[in-house]
Formats: C-alpha cells, sequence, structure tokens
C-alpha cells in the first residue's frame, strides 16, 4: 500500500450459518470512519475513550430466502419469520448498489476491516456482491482485526496466548475495556465493538493496516452462483 488510507470501513455480516452451509446474509452493518478521527480520538473528562462523533453508517436486514441455522437464529435473534414478517427484502441488485456506492461516497483509499473477515465476512459479501454482477473497487484494501491483534500480540510476548475464547470479539474487548460490549451477534453492535477495538489500539493498528492489509481483489468469494 502507496500511500495511508483515508478511510476505514468497520463491516460486520450476520449470516444463515457457517461457511461450509453456504450462508447468506440476514444482516449487514458497515460503519466508516476518517482516519483523522482514529489518529485524534475522543475521550471524556475521565479519560475513558468514546466513539468518534463524526460516522457514516449503514444497516440493514434481510431475507436470506434460506432456512436460518438454528444455532444463528439463537445468537442473532433474527429468524425467516420475523424478516420476512418485517417484510425484508432479499441481498438484491439495488443492495449490492447502495454498499458499493456507499463505499464509493468515503474518502479514498479505503480499507474494509472485520472481525474474522479473511474467513467469513469478506469472502461472503463478495459472493452476495458477484451475484448481483456488483464488485467493489479493485483499489479497496481489507483487514481481518482478528489477525492483526494476534499478531501484536505475538510480538509482545514470547509465548501466544492459548486460551479459549481470548481472540474472540468479546474476549478482546472484554480484556481491553473490563466490561462485556453491548449488543453482541447484531452486526451493529459487533461493528461498534470492532470500531472500539480498533481505537484502543489505534496506533500500532494503522501501522499494521498499511503493511499487510490484502486488496479487495485478492479476495475470493465464498461460493459463486448458488441460491438459497
Amino acid at each position: 500500500m502507496a500511500m495511508p488510507f483515508k478511510t476505514f470501513v468497520f463491516l460486520d455480516l450476520e449470516g444463515t450459518g457457517l461457511m461450509d452451509t453456504l450462508p447468506k446474509v440476514t444482516e449487514l452493518c458497515l460503519v466508516a470512519v476518517h482516519r483523522s478521527a482514529l489518529e485524534n480520538p475522543l475521550r471524556d473528562r475521565a479519560g475513558v475513550l468514546l466513539p468518534p462523533r463524526i460516522q457514516d453508517k449503514l444497516c440493514l436486514c434481510m431475507d436470506p430466502c434460506k432456512s436460518l441455522g438454528a444455532h444463528a437464529a439463537e445468537i442473532t435473534g433474527l429468524s425467516n419469520h420475523t424478516l420476512q414478517r418485517n417484510e425484508k427484502r432479499a441481498f438484491d441488485a439495488s443492495t449490492a448498489t447502495i454498499v458499493r456506492d456507499f463505499l464509493l461516497r468515503q474518502a479514498q483509499p479505503i480499507c474494509l476491516v472485520a472481525h474474522g473477515g479473511d474467513r467469513y465476512d469478506f469472502p461472503l459479501l463478495k459472493a452476495e456482491l458477484l451475484f448481483q454482477a456488483v464488485d467493489l473497487p479493485h483499489s479497496m484494501y481489507c483487514m481481518d482485526q482478528w489477525k492483526a491483534v494476534k499478531c501484536l500480540d505475538e510480538r509482545r510476548r514470547a509465548k501466544p496466548r492459548v486460551i479459549k475464547g481470548y481472540y474472540t470479539l468479546e474476549g478482546i474487548y472484554r480484556r481491553f475495556f473490563h466490561k462485556e460490549p453491548e449488543g453482541s451477534h447484531s452486526a451493529e453492535g459487533d461493528v461498534l465493538t470492532l470500531l472500539m477495538i480498533f481505537l484502543y489500539e489505534a496506533k500500532d493498528l494503522l501501522k499494521w493496516s498499511r503493511q499487510y492489509s490484502r486488496r479487495w481483489d485478492l479476495i475470493a468469494p465464498m461460493y459463486r452462483n448458488i441460491k438459497g
């Protein structure tokens, strides 16, 4: 990456299940934050870290047109019945266009950030977009914040942690802020947790993103042309 990213877009997807079930998206949230807000974080009078005042946000629920797995329904609070009762549309062409246009209106260049994004969020988003014959600019980059935090930890200590749950989104937040995150397993709640973790380690994560982020065109879709 030749120049620093100007915008970081924090991403979380909720889906019908895990990768091997060929999941469809049920909820999507994108929160775009300019680099300047990450370099100069807000704090209250007690010095507690605050989320940026200026952020663009896109949150959408959608009918996956496929049965939600029981576990996915339980942890997300979404179901096929409630999504259909609320007349949510599928991840269609208009959804794909909205996502692309939201990203294009941000200051460029952009880095997408997700927890475990290399395994789930980025490939699933790409699959849904390509199914609608829409793609994102190849100039966009992606950063898996799970990998970044783990890498930074390994640099700081001789032996990496192997405690169960240590590198879950909730586990990292709990270590940094000594409390439980709000809204876990909703796309918006997880994105805000992701953003606060980035703010906590902003100096090092900004450097890491420039060196290790991957170009969007190198992300392979999770699957191709398979309907629910």
